[in-house]
């Protein structure tokens, strides 16, 4: 198992407290940059900050990088490896003791996850957009992805060009379901420019050099979260979110058309120390980016608060 991570903070000398952040589907470890930085509420001077790069995101082990199981044949993995891994890196670094874990989307998953696989490791979970038991609303919209991205390795398969294959998952997946109408619609207020808008976010996407298996793999763990699967809690996943024993800040916006707010309100409900945000803004899914100034500038101040008391 190969593990990729970014190391802010860590000088060699001074023994700070360490904050695990966990990279979402289809993302890196820069995947919460907005948070990290002098000022903002991963100040690596006050921090050490281990970004982690998930199982099957082409960095981590993963059927695009794998020299003995690459493509195919990769075996299938669970949230729950990717969290397992992540403790093996720890060990390996000699770290037992976590400030915090902090993610969004699939990371505020995998936040959930360590609460439960490993009580009290983390003293503080962040987790934005979270769902503590993937909806069937996800799990079409992954279903529908990945319909997009077979069809496309088929056509590429029969001649197409490679980047063929993202044509019609980007639609989805980077517009239909991490934005909300609102926000598309003030963003393109031209509706004659969607198609100009969907040309340049393919070449975008297409530029980051994501593999379309790694991100099908992922989205089969995504599919199969459930933290009530996970330690001794029999498939019950409010019990399971009723044992998070630590401080917990959840938050999500009042609309998110892939991870729903419900779940997130679920997760709040059932957690007894949680801290409920809500992430003002209508960029959906995409609520916790960089992409909303004005919200990363409230996540940065409700996150470093939480942190700090």
């Amino acid at each position: 198992m190969r593990i990729s991570y970014a190391d802010h903070g860590h000088d060699g000398v001074a023994q700070k407290p360490v904050v695990l952040v966990l990279s979402a589907i289809g993302s890196t470890h820069h995947r919460l940059d907005f948070l990290i930085g002098p000022g903002r509420a991963l100040d690596p001077r006050s921090f050490r900050i281990l970004a982690v790069d998930a199982i099957g995101n082409g960095l981590t082990s993963s059927p695009s990088n794998s020299p003995g199981q690459s493509g195919r044949i990769f075996p299938r993995f669970g949230i729950d490896d990717m969290v397992h891994s992540q403790h093996a890196l720890l060990a390996q670094l000699g770290i037992r003791q976590l400030h915090a874990v902090v993610g969004a989307s699939m990371g505020g998953m995998q936040a959930l996850a360590w609460a439960v696989l490993y009580p009290g490791f983390a003293r503080r979970v962040v987790a934005l957009t979270p769902m503590a038991k993937t909806t069937p609303w996800a799990r079409l919209i992954n279903l529908m992805a990945r319909a997009h991205l077979e069809a496309g390795l088929a056509r590429v398969e029969r001649g197409a060009p490679p980047h063929d294959v993202w044509t019609d998952w980007v639609p989805l997946m980077q517009a239909a379901s991490m934005r909300t109408p609102s926000q598309f619609d003030c963003e393109i207020a031209d509706s004659g420019h969607v198609e100009t808008w969907l040309a340049a976010q393919t070449r975008a996407w297409i530029a980051q050099g994501f593999d379309p298996l790694d991100w099908i793999w992922q989205s089969y763990a995504y599919d199969a979260f459930d933290v009530g699967l996970l330690a001794d809690h029999g498939g019950d996943t409010d019990k399971a979110l009723a044992s998070i024993c630590v401080p917990t800040l959840v938050g999500a916006p009042p609309l998110d058309l892939y991870n729903p707010v419900e779940a997130a309100h679920r997760v709040a409900c059932h957690v007894a120390n949680c801290r409920w945000v809500d992430i003002q803004s209508n960029y959906g899914h995409l609520a916790a980016s960089a992409l909303d100034p004005n919200a990363a500038l409230a996540l940065n101040g409700e996150i470093s608060n939480f942190l700090a008391n």
